[in-house]
């Protein structure tokens, strides 16, 4: 089908909106009726030829008294789908009584198999019946999906000479429309539009940076595919045609089948259709409703290629309500073993559950295969830096790094998506990195590498080129540094989160006395302070109870010409934290003299209190300064204005005389 048949098609289905539902609907309510229409139109234009068929296979099951029929009925229809109601929309159309069509209609609804029905409920459809019938508009509205001169069936119309009139509409083609009118919907409710809907040039750029690394590696075989916030299901199309697409170049016969999960029943709904109506009736059983987070629809597959752009900002609060609260949470995905710690928690903050949508995937790669699994995931900048050493968030993104999972972050151009014009990265993960790539991350900034929109759509004002995709792609696959490339060691990202502490007293452990840390401080001792200050006779360790400290310990000190062990205790309105990054040359200990000790020389370290975290700065490594002007710019503009001035003050001078 070519592009002007397509737009035709297109702009015939949105017109149908404001020929028949204005007046009755606002326009925002204009997709409640128009998607599932034409969801409805294309599947009876598919089921048409063998209706007949499906029609006696139906009738000598029941007379049979067979239970499950879908099977023999689908097969009759010739489509993983089939309806079995004595209609047709063209038998509807007939219909001048509109109770008589109002009962015909629900009873070709109600002939649908179940996996249409599914779409139909999630659309909430049969709710729009009495609006449609009331308003006197149903009939109209049908007339409008029938007319002669559009064609939603995949075979031509023919005249009597046996000329085509108008092409027939493959699955391809039909998908390709219904994403169209989808994006016009979405820009007509922009505060919708990036909740569902990815703009397709990151789309494609998604599908690039997880295929294009391994295309000479692509064997013939089966690849699974999944999106765990699959939205109207855009990602994974777009990524079923790139891995085809460079298989066929590669001379490789490939079977990909997609999975998905989406929580919003009407995208979940389009997505369905969607595939459906591009003949993947298969597909469209492996899209599940639900939560990822706290409904898995796929708790023990594993996945060759995964990317989602999932919901960032947005509170987790009822999933994880619903998983046994924060307490009481025991799912696998997200409590895990690492290290020396048999529950490593991974459990964000409940007000952003961005990254544990990442860290489902990563529960999901295949570990056994020759190219593991990939994945590319878009999240805002919270997910770079967000959380304290310890937390749910910082311990993502070590569990991450010390797994050498991560391999490049791509910083893309602000007011890329629909609904926010923030800062937007895309994180690309394996766990079968190159041997050249192994122990390091690549950041790219690409936020400058775009073209302006001639008109916004949304907060969108910009887009990649192709020039641009590829360009990001030479980046992650040459893995050299350069202007926009920077490559650094995992540890780079690393960093101990250290607990000082000042002393609020000295307590005597051979005595119940205590020395307030001022009065020690002032003692005039014969022998050199150590590096606390404190005038030290000799320095031991406590036997027992109080375990030594490496940066500080129990002392023998002398106060008024008696020697005393004391021990510190810790003020609390002076405690303080620093990060020291892991690749400090002599670790804490040379942090800490060259650092703390200068400024607060009676400091010391609680190092049960170390905890460990990771960060990823892309201010630190790509900021570019602004250029400061010179004395003699800043002089030269100074005695401009002097010069503007005096000329000013001599007019109004020789005004006032």
């Amino acid at each position: 089908m070519n592009y002007i048949q397509h737009s035709s098609i297109v702009n015939f289905i949105w017109g149908i909106a404001d020929d028949v539902l204005r007046d009755v609907y606002v326009r925002g309510k204009y997709r409640d009726v128009i998607l599932p229409m034409t969801v409805i139109r294309r599947l009876d234009a598919l089921l048409e030829p063998t209706k007949k068929e499906v029609l006696d296979m139906k009738k000598q099951l029941d007379k049979s008294k067979v239970a499950n029929q879908d099977a023999a009925l689908c097969q009759c229809a010739g489509q993983a789908f089939y309806n079995s109601s004595p209609f047709t929309l063209r038998d509807l159309k007939a219909r001048a009584k509109q109770q008589q069509l109002k009962n015909d209609f629900e009873a070709y609804l109600d002939g649908f198999s179940s996996n249409v029905q599914e779409i139909l409920e999630k659309f909430k459809f049969r709710n729009q019946i009495p609006t449609l019938i009331e308003s006197d508009i149903l009939g109209s509205l049908i007339e409008k999906f029938l007319d002669p001169s559009i064609n939603l069936s995949p075979n031509p119309v023919k005249d009597s000479d046996d000329n085509v009139i108008l092409p027939g509409l493959d699955n391809h083609s039909m998908g390709t429309i219904f994403e169209e009118l989808i994006r016009r919907f979405n820009e007509e409710n922009n505060e919708e539009a990036g909740e569902h809907f990815t703009p397709r040039d990151v789309v494609k750029l998604m599908a690039d940076l997880i295929f294009l690394p391994i295309a000479d590696q692509i064997e013939s075989g089966t690849y699974l595919v999944y999106d765990g916030a699959c939205g109207t299901g855009g990602m994974l199309t777009v990524a079923e045609e790139r891995l085809m697409e460079l298989a066929k170049q590669h001379k490789k016969k490939v079977s990909i089948h997609l999975y998905g999960q989406e929580s919003q029943p009407e995208t979940y709904a389009i997505c369905k259709a969607d595939l459906l109506l591009k003949g993947e009736g298969d597909e469209a059983m492996n899209i599940k409703f639900g939560s990822t987070l706290s409904s898995d629809g796929f708790p023990s597959q594993e996945f060759d290629f995964m990317l989602s752009n999932p919901p960032y900002g947005k509170s987790w609060k009822s999933d994880m309500e619903r998983m046994g609260g924060k307490g009481d949470l025991k799912d696998a995905r997200f409590i895990t073993q690492h290290g020396d710690d048999p529950e490593y928690k991974m459990i964000t903050r409940s007000s952003d559950g961005q990254l544990l949508f990442l860290v489902n995937k990563l529960s999901k790669m295949k570990h056994r295969s020759k190219l593991g699994s990939r994945i590319a995931e878009v999240h805002n900048g919270s997910s770079l830096f967000t959380g304290d050493a310890g937390g749910g968030e910082t311990n993502i993104r070590r569990w991450i790094i010390e797994n050498d999972w991560l391999e490049a972050i791509i910083a893309l151009p602000e007011n890329t998506f629909y609904n926010t014009g923030i800062a937007t990265y895309i994180w690309l993960l394996t766990n079968k990195k190159p041997s050249h790539k192994k122990g390091q991350v690549q950041l790219i900034d690409a936020s400058q590498w775009y073209v302006p929109l001639r008109k916004n759509l949304g907060k969108k004002n910009c887009q990649l080129s192709e020039q641009h995709i590829q360009d990001i792609c030479n980046l992650v696959t040459d893995f050299k540094p350069s202007e926009q490339s920077k490559i650094f060691p995992n540890e780079a990202f690393g960093y101990q989160k250290i607990t000082v502490e000042r002393p609020l007293r000295f307590k005597s452990i051979d005595s119940d006395r205590e020395y307030k840390a001022k009065e020690i401080k002032e003692l005039k001792a014969k022998n050199t302070p150590d590096e606390n200050g404190i005038p030290v006779i000799k320095k031991i360790y406590a036997k027992g109870k109080v375990e030594p400290n490496p940066l500080y310990g129990i002392y023998e000190v002398e106060i008024k010409g008696k020697r005393v062990c004391v021990e510190y205790e810790p003020d609390t309105d002076l405690r303080d934290t620093e990060q020291v990054p892991l690749l400090e040359e002599g670790g804490i200990e040379a942090f800490v003299k060259r650092e703390v000790l200068p400024y607060v020389p009676d400091a010391w370290i609680d190092s049960s209190k170390t905890q460990l975290g990771y960060e990823i700065s892309f201010t630190k490594h790509f900021y570019k300064p602004t250029q400061l002007r010179t004395l003699e710019e800043i002089q030269k503009d100074i005695f401009a204005l002097e010069e503007e001035t005096e000329g000013i003050l001599e007019d109004i001078v020789e005004e006032s005389k």
